[in-house]
């Protein structure tokens, strides 16, 4: 939730069609598995009940008391907020803990901590059984805590709490999911042509690249293509052409930093670092400009979806803010970290398997008539399950937390844990899906890992906010447009696999995803 000890002057832009706002926005007290699809045509199932993988509340594994502690106040939160992101690092935070007390299910804080977070205590599940209770919310709270410990101030949302804030026990939680849902549906015939059409052009422009300097940069070539992409597939705008111009993706990754800063790392040293972003807000005055800026592009550009959200009840200033944080946030975002992250572990694995890949995509296309299809892709096992794994190994969303609303009892594979009502849960992800439990070669890029019989361990695949097996609904917290991302993820590959035979890149360190470079590119022969 967002501290109480900080305050910053509200903002109050003025959005067009202001309405009476509804209940989402803040009080004063708070600023057979051949069904697996990735479609966007399916109409998204309203009635189906949450996510039934959750722990039993009987167990007949030994009760063992939750190992760690929270230090003292200020001292025990700090200590570890400098562990997680300087002294030891993300992965190595969670490893020592689990060597020092034997457990994959323990006590700690997690950032950001004082001053942004009062409260960063939380028990830590770093399992794949453990793992998704958090999905189950018969057990657990999702309200303002898609980032974490801390919530982003709504000033950066126009004042309100979007849908990845919302629990489904929130009435607004079901109108504006259902609203996403028609997006999609509404949209889904322009998909595939937009990113074939946006995608070609980052192609052209890595050639030009490579052939003027040796080496072309992945990052900022996609990061132009797929806010291109978004905005033509979903609203028909070609955002060259509007006001906004070139400037989408920058305005929005300075967007994100003001959401996200205090659980990013930036490279500044050390305690620079700590004493600004994870120590204190940035203030969102300092964004109100830019942000305005994308509600202008995106209420001009969604007339029609803003239509429907009336019909929905929902107004068309709420309606303008979820459009953006969906586009800008959740799918940008998601394909700001997944795409180059999807680049580096398909150019690790090399050139055999480019060649598998490229002979399965190009001989399917070339039965389907030439053409690019989602029944096609369902027939190309090799290259569904590359994806899936880039999903397993790397997920683009690595922390999840929940508030247990009772008592509970969460099971490991090797003891059971009481958890009391109101503690905060957190999980981290990459651990669960790298579970050498459930996975063999865990840690490694296995492309045909979910391949015939490969298919029973979807349901451990994790990255949506629920199982790869089961569907979002508007009784859960799925992401909404799960279907969507694994679709765009399948082109990412058909269309590169389709021009190219294989490639070469150099990997570095970036705040969000892999910092992509590709050195060598060689284009089809066949």
């Amino acid at each position: 939730m967002a501290s109480s000890s900080l305050a910053f002057p509200i903002l109050q832009p003025q959005f067009r069609s202001p309405k009476n706002r509804s209940s989402s926005k803040p009080s004063a007290r708070s600023l057979s598995f051949r069904t697996i699809r990735a479609s966007v045509s399916e109409k998204p199932s309203v009635s189906a009940p949450g996510v039934t993988v959750s722990p039993p509340e009987n167990t007949k594994l030994p009760i063992r008391k939750i190992p760690g502690d929270y230090g003292l106040p200020l001292v025990g939160p700090f200590k570890d907020r400098m562990d997680y992101f300087y002294n030891q690092g993300r992965d190595s935070f969670f490893k020592s803990k689990v060597l020092k007390y034997g457990s994959t299910v323990f006590r700690a804080n997690m950032g950001p901590g004082p001053f942004i977070a009062p409260n960063p205590q939380v028990v830590v599940l770093l399992d794949g059984k453990s793992f998704p209770v958090l999905f189950d919310v018969t057990k657990v709270e999702k309200k303002d805590l898609f980032t974490g410990t801390y919530m982003p101030s709504t000033e950066l949302t126009g004042g309100y709490r979007t849908l990845s804030y919302l629990d489904p026990s929130e009435p607004m939680h079901a109108k504006l999911k259902q609203f996403m849902f028609y997006l999609l549906k509404s949209r889904r015939d322009h998909v595939i042509p937009e990113f074939k059409a946006s995608y070609t052009e980052l192609f052209t422009s890595l050639e030009k690249d490579l052939a003027l300097k040796g080496k072309a940069n992945f990052v900022a070539a996609n990061d132009q293509a797929a806010f291109n992409f978004l905005a033509q597939a979903w609203f028909g705008t070609e955002p060259a052409q509007t006001s906004l111009g070139l400037d989408g993706p920058g305005l929005v990754s300075k967007w994100v930093l003001f959401n996200l800063g205090p659980v990013l790392s930036l490279g500044l040293p050390k305690y620079l670092e700590d004493l600004t972003i994870h120590s204190f807000r940035l203030p969102p005055s300092l964004i109100k400009k830019n942000y305005q800026r994308l509600y202008d592009f995106f209420y001009a550009s969604s007339s029609s979806l803003l239509d429907e959200a009336e019909n929905l009840g929902i107004s068309r200033e709420e309606a303008c803010h979820n459009l953006l944080f969906s586009t800008c946030f959740n799918s940008f975002g998601g394909m700001k970290i997944l795409f180059p992250n999807m680049m580096k572990w398909l150019g690790r694995a090399g050139a055999k398997l480019h060649a598998q890949l490229a002979e399965e995509i190009r001989s399917v296309v070339q039965s389907n008539g030439g053409n690019v299809t989602m029944r096609g892709m369902e027939q190309m096992p090799l290259m569904k399950s590359a994806v899936y794994e880039a999903l397993r190994i790397e997920p683009p969303v690595p922390l999840q937390y929940g508030k247990a609303k009772r008592d509970l009892i969460i099971e490991s594979h090797d003891a059971a844990f009481e958890v009391k009502e109101g503690e905060m849960l957190f999980g981290f992800q990459p651990f669960a899906t790298k579970d050498p439990k459930i996975f063999t070669r865990a840690e490694e890029f296995v492309a045909d890992r979910f391949i015939g019989e490969g298919e029973e361990l979807l349901k451990h695949v994790l990255w949506s906010n629920g199982p790869e097996t089961e569907k979002p609904t508007l009784q859960n917290k799925q992401c909404a447009g799960k279907d969507f991302v694994v679709l765009v993820a399948r082109l990412l590959v058909v269309e590169f696999f389709l021009r190219y035979d294989s490639f070469e890149i150099e990997v570095g360190k970036s705040s969000l995803g892999a910092a992509v470079t590709v050195t060598s590119l060689k284009r089809a022969r066949f």
